[in-house]
């Protein structure tokens, strides 16, 4: 159960739905053949259909359709095999046609569910609808002080709209939840899912209200494009409402945005009701008829994805319920920690992955999957351990190396010379003069001190530069100082 917020006069529970609008992988945009390149010159990726010149019609692109099915699917939805294009209508100066294609009341995918977990606990969060819509173009307002630009690359790119029930209680459930979706997403490859891009945002719906009673009135936060501030855009949008009603006023059902700036939310507009939009089917394109076939082909194609991926890490791997699932939150780890684990100990590559090399490239700001350390070369790493020819202390200073050079583990020790020492004869003469410097300690350790063991080690590991076999250092301390 969520946690409730405490106000003036009681507590509050805060019910969230969200809209993510996830633009479609395509070479192309939904009604025409212009491309989706990002980043590319303003105004140079726009068709005539774009444009809304007179007489350019429409024609429906048969990859975003198989992107929508193949996401509904992977959200465990049901794929309507018969949905229609309306026009919502509105005017807005990077709208050229005055209207947007979308669907209303019988899109392409139908009622869904996402497994989140927050705090240990799972929830089913029930989505209500995916439907396709073109975007509109992007207006530009900082290019000059008294003029605003219009862009209309973007005018036409395919939109996934996808709409959760207000099943959210709290702002970590939102944003485990976009995640959720995203991961989804990725592993389809459906979405890239880059929000600094804009190719996967949310509008965010929050409202209040005394435990148990019905919902209130909601209000709209426009376009967020990272997690962080979806969840403090909810965070200050609950308390606002929760203050105003306490304060004996009441909650307008408004369009709002987020300022990420000041951490607030602004007023923008009244909110738009479906009646509003107009909405009537687009008179240019006919109904979507998809049949059974087209749906199980795109079924049978589905990869495996995360939830599956994290049970069968577990189950047949070994794998730790928190290791497997920071393994499979991202596709490009999932497949880096797969490739390197495969044919060896899973445990051992996990905690490789997860803890060495999450760690530098945490520091050194790059993807895993631009690591310079190669999976199959990590897994090289863990050989050499395993082997006995190298301890876990040099294979930290290896993969050091590995990471900076992008040379293999077993080329850098041996032009290293880091080969671990197994031999016990010369192993056996370090432990006895360690042990003949230090015989105060071995009276200390053979009176009951048997904690000394680990200093021992230190001074045997540190005379062998590191490359004293443990096991075999072990053994023989322990054997010598009668233990």
């Amino acid at each position: 159960m969520a946690a409730l917020l405490q106000g003036a006069t009681g507590d509050w529970e805060v019910v969230v739905g969200l809209e993510i609008h996830a633009q479609v992988i395509s070479e192309a945009k939904l009604f025409s053949g212009a491309a989706t390149t990002f980043g590319a010159d303003p105004n140079s990726q726009v068709s005539l259909v774009d444009a809304a010149m007179p007489g350019m019609l429409p024609v429906i692109n048969e990859q975003c359709i198989a992107q929508a099915v193949r996401s509904g699917l992977g959200l465990r939805a049901e794929i309507n095999l018969f949905s229609v294009f309306d026009r919502k209508n509105y005017f807005y100066p990077d709208l050229p046609q005055g209207y947007q294609i979308s669907q209303y009341k019988q899109p392409i995918v139908g009622a869904g569910s996402v497994s989140i977990e927050v705090d240990g606990e799972l929830r089913e969060i029930g989505i209500e609808r995916l439907h396709l819509e073109q975007d509109a173009g992007k207006s530009l307002h900082d290019q000059h002080p008294d003029m605003t630009f219009v862009d209309l690359n973007r005018s036409g790119v395919a939109l996934m709209e996808i709409v959760s029930q207000p099943d959210l209680r709290s702002a970590e459930e939102a944003g485990a939840y976009i995640r959720k979706v995203r991961t989804i997403l990725r592993y389809l490859g459906t979405c890239d899912g880059n929000m600094e891009q804009g190719s996967l945002r949310a509008d965010v719906n929050v409202s209040v209200r005394r435990p148990g009673d019905a919902l209130g009135t909601r209000c709209e936060i426009k376009n967020v494009n990272s997690v962080r501030f979806v969840q403090q855009a909810i965070e200050y949008e609950s308390r606002r409402q929760i203050d105003v009603i306490e304060e004996g006023g009441t909650i307008n059902q408004e369009t709002r945005l987020f300022d990420p700036d000041r951490g607030i939310t602004r007023s923008m507009r009244l909110k738009e009701e479906a009646h509003d939009y107009r909405y009537f089917p687009d008179p240019d394109l006919l109904p979507l008829e998809l049949t059974e076939e087209f749906v199980d082909e795109i079924r049978a194609g589905l990869p495996e994805l995360p939830d599956q991926k994290k049970t069968r890490f577990m189950t047949v791997l070994g794998l730790s319920e928190f290791d497997a699932g920071v393994l499979v939150a991202e596709k490009e780890t999932a497949d880096y920690f797969e490739a390197a684990a495969a044919g060896r100990e899973a445990k051992t590559v996990a905690n490789w992955v997860t803890g060495t090399l999450f760690s530098k490239l945490n520091e050194t700001g790059t993807a895993i999957d631009a690591a310079p350390v190669a999976p199959t070369e990590l897994g090289g790493l863990v050989d050499l351990i395993d082997a006995g020819t190298i301890s876990g202390r040099i294979a930290k200073e290896v993969f050091d190396e590995m990471f900076e050079s992008g040379r293999p583990a077993a080329e850098i020790v041996k032009e290293k010379g880091l080969e671990q020492v197994s031999d016990s004869g010369a192993i056996e003469a370090m432990v006895d003069q360690v042990l003949a410097d230090n015989a105060d300690k071995v009276a200390e350790y053979r009176g009951g001190k048997h904690k000394l063991l680990g200093f021992f080690v230190g001074q045997i590991m540190q005379a062998s530069q590191g490359k004293a076999n443990p096991k075999v250092v072990n053994e023989l301390l322990k054997s010598k100082l009668g233990s």
